[in-house]
């Protein structure tokens, strides 16, 4: 108790927290996006519980990885080189994920413009909650844990760089996690009722998992301008949406 203690009475270790609290909210989002696109296609009944479900196993990943912070250290040595590049556990886990999040990403974008994929969906949403919404929460909570997976490992990496104190990365661990769970349900509620922000955050998680397969082969990516693009995108559609919402007002007068 002491050296926490000591620990937390440096002005540096509060600047290092702040820091990494930022850093863990700004790849939480990532995180909270592909959360709240999966949960959005349930039922709303069960859409609160598989967010729990989601942030909390994300959560739980952060924290057990923590816990075997000399492991995950390992995971950024070379096993096997290719092409004149070491390749490390750590790569093949971006590029496993970053695989999946294009799969995904191009899967949803192809479900959400084919006409036949949405009227499969609008008769599910009708249909009675039965098996096939048990085995779609099933499916839902089993793809946010292979992403919670990716986002943690290079979450946990980045903080080990960023400060040797572990209780320094728990507590920031813990915050941004609470803060994504604050925003979890805002977030699906606004992306629900504007059917463009779907397609729009799909974007984002193309553009992410091929940022994702980068970094596993190598070539750094800065994240600045991947966010900046992201947050440019978005302050446009916002723009988008407020201009819609002028006109249905204007209609309605």
């Amino acid at each position: 108790m002491d050296s926490l203690i000591a620990l937390f009475s440096q002005p540096a270790t509060w600047v290092a927290l702040a820091t990494l609290i930022a850093m863990e909210v700004v790849l939480g989002i990532d995180n909270l996006v592909f959360v709240s696109i999966l949960t959005n296609k349930l039922p709303e009944a069960v859409r609160p519980r598989a967010r729990r479900i989601g942030i909390g196993l994300a959560l739980g990943l952060r924290l057990a990885l923590l816990g075997t912070v000399a492991l995950i250290v390992k995971l950024t040595q070379p096993i096997f080189t290719l092409f004149d590049h070491g390749f490390s556990w750590r790569d093949l886990i971006l590029i496993a994920g970053g695989l999946f999040l294009v799969w995904k990403s191009t899967t949803e974008i192809h479900h959400n413009v084919d006409p036949a994929a949405v009227a499969d969906e609008l008769e599910a949403d009708a249909a009675p909650v039965g098996k096939a919404v048990t085995i779609g929460f099933a499916a839902a909570i089993g793809q946010i844990i292979m992403l919670d997976l990716v986002f943690s490992i290079d979450s946990i990496v980045t903080a080990v760089g960023m400060t040797p104190h572990i209780p320094v990365m728990v507590v920031a661990v813990i915050v941004a996690v609470l803060l994504m769970l604050l925003a979890a349900g805002p977030l699906s509620d606004f992306i629900a009722r504007n059917p463009t922000v779907v397609m729009l955050a799909l974007g984002f998680l193309l553009m992410i998992g091929m940022t994702l397969i980068a970094e596993g082969f190598g070539a750094h990516v800065e994240k600045g301008y991947v966010y900046a693009a992201m947050a440019f995108s978005a302050a446009v559609e916002g723009l988008n949406i407020w201009s819609r919402g002028a006109r249905v007002r204007k209609a309605r007068r």
